[in-house]
């Protein structure tokens, strides 16, 4: 990835932190000679190992993770918030339209997991995104030759976190002014600008 100086971010724990905001990833990696990627849920166990470690699940029918067993280099990629920002919001011209966004690439290796780990996997999946329902739901609502079969039809990867990138493009390289107006505009806009704003926001506070 990309990242001039102004939008490089270095901070283990804010994108861990992004990370377990935006948990549905990109993993990316070859695969007969060729990229290949396949969107998956993941759960980041942010103290298994120096950077993480990141858990996830493919369909069995899946060929990535047969490609994965060649070559077990990946990336996940990891996008947060994102909106357009326009020239016009500017004091200071001339200037051109852009993108503010959030995102944060993890590589490592991918090994594929015992039915034990996987069937844990699963388990932390739901609970993590059950958590706001009144009634969670959990595999102990399933029969143990049920679970133990949809289990068959998928297989769970780990990938030790080696090296992260994080770019949070906020505005960093415009003067104070003109990340004021920006954040002002961003604030009236949809979910993802608001989103924006109030990162932006958060920056010039600290």
């Amino acid at each position: 990835m990309y990242v001039p100086g102004h939008f490089k971010q270095d901070d283990q724990a804010a994108m861990h932190a992004l990370m377990q905001a935006h948990p549905f990833a990109l993993l990316v990696s070859v695969v007969d000679g060729a990229p290949f990627a396949t969107h998956v849920p993941v759960v980041l166990d942010p103290a298994w190992g120096a950077r993480g470690t990141l858990r996830m699940h493919v369909a069995r029918a899946n060929p990535h993770w047969r490609g994965l067993e060649t070559d077990p280099a990946c990336m996940l990629v990891f996008q947060g918030p994102n909106a357009y920002v326009s020239p016009g919001w500017y004091d200071k011209h001339p200037a051109v339209p852009t993108w503010n966004y959030v995102a944060v690439h993890a590589h490592g290796r991918a090994r594929a997991m015992d039915d034990g780990a996987l069937r844990r996997l699963l388990d932390d999946l739901s609970a993590i995104h059950e958590a706001s329902q009144l009634e969670p739901w959990t595999s102990a609502k399933l029969t143990e030759e049920w679970f133990a079969n949809m289990r068959k039809a998928v297989v769970g990867l780990e990938v030790e976190i080696e090296r992260l990138e994080g770019k949070f493009k906020l505005s960093q390289n415009r003067p104070e002014g003109d990340r004021r107006n920006v954040i002002q505009a961003l604030s009236r806009g949809n979910e993802g600008a608001r989103a924006i704003a109030a990162m932006m926001r958060e920056r010039e506070e600290a």
